[in-house]
């Protein structure tokens, strides 16, 4: 069942994904590009996304435990390092020059062409090379 579950949620995200216009690059590139020739369309998916957020963590919370676990698991750490900011801005650099990040692009793969597997191969050489250096420090 919790597979099941999570394939479930993974297929209505990627559709939300696709639906909302979070799949084409030439639109995320559009809203992140306020100084230039603004499209501010995906601020309403945006939008959206945190009002359902808001409303469904609330829900969830009143609960007590989760579906298919005995506890919920967050994060614990509430500082910001070198590591998280890096990342962040890593992430964000990436994602304005080539309008994907991670979950848009494999919701994309049905249309793959060859911006999008340039998009993975760096990002699966940045998991790589990031896991390789948490390893060393």
């Amino acid at each position: 069942m919790i597979v099941l579950s999570g394939l479930l949620a993974g297929l209505l995200f990627g559709l939300g994904l696709s639906i909302g216009g979070m799949t084409d690059p030439t639109r995320v590139i559009g809203f992140l590009d306020v100084t230039g020739t603004w499209d501010p369309t995906l601020g309403f998916v945006l939008g959206g996304a945190v009002v359902t957020s808001f409303v469904g963590y609330r829900r969830v919370w009143r609960r007590g435990a989760p579906l298919f676990a005995e506890r919920f698991q967050l994060p614990s750490r509430r500082d910001l390092d070198a590591r998280l900011i890096g990342g962040a801005a890593l992430f964000g650099i990436g994602w304005a020059l080539s309008g994907y990040c991670p979950g848009p692009a494999l919701a994309s793969l049905s249309a793959a062409g060859w911006p999008l597997i340039t998009f993975l191969a760096a990002m699966i050489a940045g998991w790589w090379l990031a896991r390789r250096w948490s390893a060393r420090h």
